[in-house]
């Protein structure tokens, strides 16, 4: 999946394609050419694809990728359009400009940008040929090196071998990703990493030997340093840990990889880094800032060579005082953490006043730029004294007074409006900052509505001790002079404060007023998955979720939205699974009262190669085989119901087969993409046949997510990634709880039901940083009825990230840089979440409420079948 900052390029409210971005950002000259006789174009969100209609691709192969700067794009295009077109090869290339900056900015995923084209030969003879003959044609032209690809020669083409075709198998950690045949004939998973490599069973081609020795004659023996590890990477190059060879000090690296990592301004990651170290030097003497000690190029790329400060990010150190995540804060905990947030800021207030002393502007100004050393020794001192340090770092972008100029490259949520340039850009920062101490991340809320920070304020006031005065001043600043309120939020329904019936009323006018029916993607704006195929009709991102939500908590149906979707998932391209596929679609048009058209989207399943998809409920068997066993009463639905019981059952392995930790090229626990849906569907399947086999399955798959959770010092119980832990329902605490929770109520089990304890514990923080119902807030509200828990302060706390809407109540989707109006990430998500909770029936999602036979077990299916 693309980055969501790709999505944010077209719409100020709605992630929506780059290809509805307008007039403003026309496509490349290439695209308007006619296509070639005999040739067929298919026009992607960021791909523009060509190739003859007789010509039969492998399925895999050597590809060339052409690389370019900006001002060598046209050019490059031209070049390869009158190369490939009159010689029948296939080829593809970058829609436009803004896209290319896109894929090229420093946060673009660095295994993959460089890539303007991409040329398809059919085998290595052409391959040898194309390279040769475009090597010459595209002299002159210079782009940034794809980290992937094998270079050839000292011009922008580059090869990998990869694959040509849509092909999928299971990787190590039981996910669906595309794939490659082995020698053997096997599909093995296409791995694109950033560094070049072979497959195992591929032979590089003779030709290509003397570019990959060239590549690996660069190294870093002869340099005055050792590099020891990784800070971290970006696009526009890493920041290493090293020491200097003779004196041993430890310093810090810092790469720019020309013309990569491009900013706002098009400038690349070289002239940052240039530019920070003039910056450092302007500078220098300092406290707040790194020391710079060397600046020195190494086979194009830059480094600058800076003091190691032993420290943690401020965002760190936030991230682990913050009261709100536990269960339970006391009103001395809040005091505690409020004072100490307080004295932060005034720190970082001091520390940009040095800066602005200095004349530099820091222009990116925000937690993770801001070092905390509290154990560090003062070389001047007569004698070793600790001290608290803080030190400001980054400052790539900075510029200077007197330009009174705006960032090139901000963070969302501490990026300042146009309005402001120069010093009122780190004012702007520092007022989000001030905010964003007592509410974190909810400052990215700002781009959508400024006036948000009005409310915040009050939020924050009603939370925790801090001067009122304080907040006001940030609030000022944020909002601009002379702004003293927001009709808007005031006049909003806010969960918690306004009624239910009110609150519901809200949450449908906006998701009604957003609605698209023109359009054939998707009906509902939401996440950026509904752009992938099928992703605007399914349950997760698409329009089945939100009728879904709507219908189930009364707000109303809907039947023109009813029929948009019964026409779109006809034609949809989507596969089997239930969230993400058409057995969800199906379930929830049988709900809506279209058993005949649930039934047809269910046929539609029943070819699909089954051995290549997840065990999970999300996309996998264990969410196909619950809506199967949902259509039982159908004789050959029936049978494959069995088929699917015994293919999860046959691949659910031990307890002791997952690993301790989830994610991270692991399997992952959790309910949607975890062990969690497997058990529930053997829950399911013992409560229609009573084969009590099933419940043994549903406690080793139950066991197996447990085994991926770790006890926090609070008592809570949460999923493990290794470097954090999750509550949320998706993968998550309360995922997992929600099914134990129902499996304790057949087979009680003391040690089961402490862990139930542990994981309930969950649903009394108070602080969640998205609202969403998979990974957020609402699906914490979700889960807390059926597990005996309170929901006050959770359905008053959605209030954090409440956000107006043509006169309506939306909320944000993942990321919080635009709003969402589907199940899993946004408005709709929390409508159905609400639900759950005061609704005056009961409302979840499918499969999670209470069992759904009413007749005999024997009389459905019989036990002797499973």
């Amino acid at each position: 999946m693309e980055s969501y900052e790709l999505y944010c390029l077209a719409d100020r409210r709605f992630y929506e394609t780059p290809t509805n971005r307008g007039a403003e950002h026309p496509d490349f000259s290439q695209s308007a050419l006619p296509v070639p006789a005999g040739w067929s174009h298919v026009a992607g969100e960021m791909w523009m694809h060509y190739a003859p209609d007789d010509l039969v691709l492998p399925a895999q192969g050597w590809k060339i990728h052409v690389s370019s700067r900006l001002e060598d794009a046209e050019r490059t295009l031209a070049v390869v359009w009158d190369y490939c077109v009159p010689r029948g090869i296939a080829f593809k290339f970058l829609r436009n400009e803004p896209v290319m900056v896109m894929v090229n900015s420093k946060s673009a995923p660095r295994g993959s940008s460089g890539k303007l084209v991409t040329i398809y030969p059919t085998d290595e003879t052409q391959l040898e040929l194309v390279l040769k003959e475009l090597d010459d044609l595209l002299e002159g032209i210079r782009g940034p090196y794809i980290l992937s690809d094998l270079r050839y020669g000292e011009g922008p083409l580059f090869v990998r071998y990869g694959a040509f075709i849509s092909r999928y198998c299971l990787n190590d950690g039981g996910e669906r990703v595309l794939a490659l045949e082995d020698g053997t004939g096997r599909l093995v998973p296409d791995h694109r990493g950033p560094t070049f490599s072979t497959p195992p069973w591929v032979t590089l081609p003779p030709f290509l030997q003397a570019h990959l020795e060239a590549r690996n004659s660069v190294t870093t023996n002869d340099l005055a340093y050792t590099i020891e590890g990784v800070i971290q990477f970006s696009n526009g190059g890493g920041v290493y840990l090293g020491h200097h060879n003779e004196t041993g000090a430890k310093v810090v690296l810092k790469e720019g990889r020309p013309m990569a990592g491009l900013d706002m301004s098009a400038r690349d990651a070289v002239a940052r880094v240039g530019h920070e170290r003039d910056i450092l030097q302007r500078l220098d003497g300092l406290d707040v800032v790194p020391k710079m000690h060397d600046y020195f190029e190494l086979g194009e790329h830059h480094f600058l060579v800076q003091e190691f400060i032993d420290s943690n990010p401020l965002q760190r150190e936030l991230v682990r005082r913050y009261p709100l995540t536990h269960p339970e804060a006391t009103e001395a905990d809040l005091a505690e953490y409020a004072e100490w947030a307080a004295r932060m800021v005034v720190d970082v207030q001091n520390a940009v006043e040095q800066l602005h002393g200095r004349g530099v502007v820091f222009c990116d100004l925000h937690p993770d730029n801001v070092l905390l050393s509290s154990a560090i020794s003062d070389p001047h001192a007569t004698a070793p004294v600790r001290r608290d340090r803080m030190v400001l770092i980054d400052f790539e972008v900075a510029t200077l007074v007197e330009d009174r100029a705006r960032s090139a490259l901000a963070h969302p949520g501490y990026a300042a409006p146009g309005d402001r340039q120069g010093p009122d850009v780190d004012l702007y920062a520092l007022a989000c900052i001030t905010l964003g101490m007592f509410a974190p991340q909810t400052t990215m809320l700002l781009n959508l509505h400024p006036g948000k920070a009005f409310q915040l304020a009050d939020m924050i006031a009603e939370t925790f001790p801090v001067p009122r005065q304080t907040l006001d001043a940030a609030v000022r600043t944020i909002v601009g002079p002379g702004v003293t309120s927001d009709p808007e939020m005031e006049s909003l329904a806010l969960p918690g404060r306004a009624g239910w019936t009110e609150v519901r009323a809200a949450l449908t006018k906006a998701i009604v007023a957003s609605a698209t029916p023109e359009r054939d993607d998707r009906l509902f704006p939401g996440d950026i998955a509904q752009f992938q195929p099928g992703g605007g009709t399914n349950i997760a991102s698409g329009a089945a979720g939100v009728l879904y939500a709507l219908a189930k908590t009364g707000a109303g149906r809907f039947p023109e939205y009813d029929e948009w979707l019964r026409k779109h998932a006809l034609t949809a391209e989507i596969g089997p699974g239930l969230y993400d596929g058409l057995h969800g679609v199906a379930y929830v048009l049988d709900e809506l009262g279209y058993h005949q058209d649930a039934l047809d989207l269910v046929e539609r399943t029943l070819a699909d190669e089954f051995q290549h998809r997840e065990l999970g409920l999300h996309s996998g068997l264990a969410g196909i085989g619950l809506n199967l066993l949902h259509f039982t009463n159908e004789p050959t639905l029936r049978a494959q119901a069995i088929r699917m019981i015994d293919l999860v059952a046959d691949r659910l392995g031990d307890v002791t087969d997952v690993p301790e930790t989830s994610g991270e090229g692991k399997p992952r626990a959790g309910l949607m993409h975890g062990s969690s849906g497997p058990a529930l569907l053997f829950i399911d399947a013992y409560e229609l046949t009573g084969d009590t086999g099933l419940l043994d399955l549903a406690e080793i798959a139950l066991r197996q997510d447990l085994r991926r959770c770790t006890r926090t010092p609070d008592g809570m119980l949460q999923v493990n990634q290794g470097w954090r832990t999750l509550p949320y329902l998706e993968e998550g605490s309360a995922g997992i709880a929600l099914v134990l929770a129902r499996y304790l109520q057949y087979r009680p089990n003391e040690e089961l039901a402490a862990d139930l304890e542990a994981l309930r514990r969950v649903t009394r923080c108070s602080y969640y940083v998205q609202p969403g119902l998979f990974m957020g807030r609402a699906g914490l509200l979700l889960a807390a009825p059926a597990l005996g828990e309170q929901t006050d302060d959770l359905v008053r706390g959605l209030g954090w990230h409440a956000m107006p809407f043509e006169g309506g109540l939306a909320f944000p989707g993942n990321q919080l840089l635009r709003l969402s109006m589907d199940l899993a990430t946004g408005s709709a998500g929390v409508l159905l979440a609400l639900g759950a909770a005061l609704h005056e029936q009961r409302v979840t999602l499918p499969f999670l409420g209470p069992p759904q036979w009413s007749e005999s077990p024997s009389r459905l299916l019989a036990p002797k079948e499973v």
